[in-house]
């Protein structure tokens, strides 16, 4: 037979047997002999124990040195503990010695109280990632990732699939969370993974430097929870809880997309059906009451995977990526960021967009005119405004090709007269 030296399988063996399932049965579910199962059922039957048990622990040649440290030092840090006997005493025993050692000698440390808090409307949302290894999506076994996003106020939330949790897909994650529930909370509660804390933990961590400078643009405050503590969120872990075992992760899909149709319906339901502990009423009717809480949706920083720092020119451009955008004036001669992302170049300055263009174009040169226009500021003085001739031509390139006049001359002659 097989020799069983773990308490979970003891304990499987005799919650099976008091169920009534047979012998033969327990030991082909553990993979055992039924030899086995009857030697551990007959020692539980009669109260046998393991004599291992009664033998003195090995930490106890260390006795004094463990006293004299735990009347000096929580009794929590057993593995400080354990470093300590090492270096100061030469012991030569595992971490896990001194722990049987400390629970057999000592009381347990008192248990800490929790805090139940209610934020208020607007105040905080927590996010969380869930995996998904083996979704079916066009046919095809596909690893897909979910991340929620939950309102501590209303319990209403998001959740978008994503096809990884690198950098990208966590900021384009949080765009589209922010978008489906309406705004900007001003504090978001995250996990410490690296793509939000790249150092430490908790409130010691280091940010993300790119995350850090997303937050900064949308204007919310990341508070990440201290290490080893996932009741500090334990709104979003019940809300990916409850989404893990979700019917629309068991379905077959043809495509993200009508993946992410379907979470979206499957969201806005359940929110209609749960009571929110906060206000008494539905999830649904208590987001929509926080919303009027919430930061105005900016424009979303797109994802990037590209940062310079440019210096506008006299012609109101910055150069990135072998191209020239344009900026509005008013930057003249300012040090502004030029960011990359998927398919959107995006200008910032102050941590504020201040233009936007599609990136990778067969363009060199991506103008917008309305960065021409607008008031004098106290520095720097707008363009020349546009002649007629030069708003026609304007007025011309600005239509779709299918409705310029075909005798373009003519058009802008009849300007001239």
């Amino acid at each position: 037979g097989v020799a069983i030296t773990d308490l979970e399988i003891r304990m499987t063996i005799k919650t099976l047997a008091a169920k009534g399932v047979p012998k033969r049965a327990i030991a082909r579910q553990l993979d055992l002999s039924e030899g086995t199962v009857r030697y551990h059922l007959a020692r539980q039957a009669t109260g046998a124990r393991d004599g291992r048990a009664d033998q003195p622990r090995r930490a106890g040649v260390a006795a004094d040195a463990i006293a004299h440290w735990m009347a000096h030092h929580n009794r929590t840090n057993l593995a400080a503990l354990h470093s300590w006997l090492v270096a100061e005493h030469g012991y030569t025993g595992s971490l896990r010695s001194v722990q049987r050692f400390v629970a057999d000698r000592y009381p347990p440390p008192p248990v800490r109280a929790r805090r139940r808090v209610e934020t208020p409307p607007g105040a905080q949302a927590q996010v969380d990632w869930a995996q998904f290894p083996r979704m079916v999506v066009g046919g095809e076994l596909a690893a897909l990732h979910a991340f929620h996003l939950v309102l501590s106020h209303s319990r209403f939330g998001a959740v978008v699939w994503m096809p990884a949790e690198d950098s990208l897909c966590w900021l384009a994650a949080h765009n589209a969370a922010f978008e489906r529930v309406g705004g900007i909370p001003a504090v978001l509660r995250v996990d410490n993974t690296k793509t939000a804390v790249v150092r430490g933990a908790g409130s010691w961590g280091q940010l993300n430097d790119s995350y850090r400078r997303y937050a900064t643009t949308v204007r919310f405050h990341v508070d990440p929870c201290a290490p080893y503590s996932p009741e500090h969120k334990g709104k979003v872990e019940r809300a990916v809880r409850t989404h893990r075992g979700i019917d629309l992760a068991r379905q077959a899909w043809d495509s993200v997309e009508e993946l992410q149709a379907a979470t979206d319906e499957a969201v806005q339901d359940s929110a209609r059906r749960r009571r929110c502990p906060a206000t008494g009423g539905s999830v649904f009717d208590a987001w929509q009451a926080e919303r009027a809480a919430l930061a105005p949706l900016p424009i979303l920083p797109v994802p990037f995977d590209e940062v310079a720092t440019r210096r506008v020119g006299r012609d109101g451009l910055v150069a990135f990526e072998g191209r020239q955008y344009s900026v509005p004036f008013a930057y003249l001669g300012q040090t502004v960021e030029v960011r990359g992302g998927v398919g959107c170049v995006q200008v910032l300055a102050d941590q504020q967009i201040i233009a936007r263009h599609p990136r990778h174009t067969d363009h060199r040169l991506l103008i917008d005119p309305t960065h021409y226009e607008g008031p004098a500021t106290d520095t720097v003085q707008p363009p020349t405004p546009l002649g007629r001739m030069g708003r026609r031509l304007q007025e011309l390139a600005a239509m779709p090709v299918q409705q310029r006049p075909i005798d373009l001359y003519a058009a802008l002659a009849e300007v001239a007269r």
